[in-house]
């Protein structure tokens, strides 16, 4: 069990003849790790780890990513309309856990991690990537939220150890 784990195993697996075969489609895709911030001040910050997302190039480029129907995050993005997408590295691995609500964080998700307020939301340091955001829509598909938006700013360095989801948990590229 990974240090500071609420859980052994995965608490919401139902037995095999019980998993949907979409979902264990899905669970064969290589996703990305993200962590997505709002809030317009330190009382109001939250946010969440995303790996259901995808970037369009365009004009203007647009982020569209999956949130699940029990998130009330949409809910806090909403008087902003805004929010900060970070790139998670493998040495985010157990901060993604924090902001997925699967290690504990005494004092909140922020707790004891430098951060500062932007235009977008709360910029966590320390990553590879992050993208401000503004949300054109919100709407129910299937049991989820599509989530639209616009990238109206982009900062990246090098990223050589991408975080990645596969089949239930993180894993590494290998070259």
């Amino acid at each position: 069990m990974t240090p500071g784990a609420i859980h052994e195993e995965h608490p919401f697996l139902p037995p095999p003849e019980q998993r949907d075969p979409v979902r264990r489609l899905r669970g064969r895709l290589v996703a990305p790790v993200c962590i997505i911030t709002a809030g317009d001040d330190e009382s109001t910050w939250t946010g969440l780890t995303v790996s259901s997302l995808v970037v369009a190039e365009g004009a203007p480029p647009l982020v569209y990513w999956l949130l699940g129907p029990a998130s009330d995050l949409i809910d806090r993005i909403t008087p902003t309309g805004r929010f900060l997408l970070h790139v998670c590295g493998w040495e985010h691995r157990r901060l993604a856990d924090v902001f997925a609500g699967l290690e504990p964080s005494p004092g909140g998700m922020f707790a004891g991690r430098p951060a500062t307020q932007t235009d977008h939301g709360p910029r966590l340091e320390g990553f590879h990537g992050t993208a401000g955001c503004t949300v054109l829509s919100a709407r129910e598909e299937s049991y989820n939220v599509l989530v639209t938006a616009r990238i109206d700013d982009v900062s990246t360095d090098e990223l050589i150890d991408p975080l990645t989801y596969f089949r239930g948990g993180y894993r590494r590229l290998q070259p």
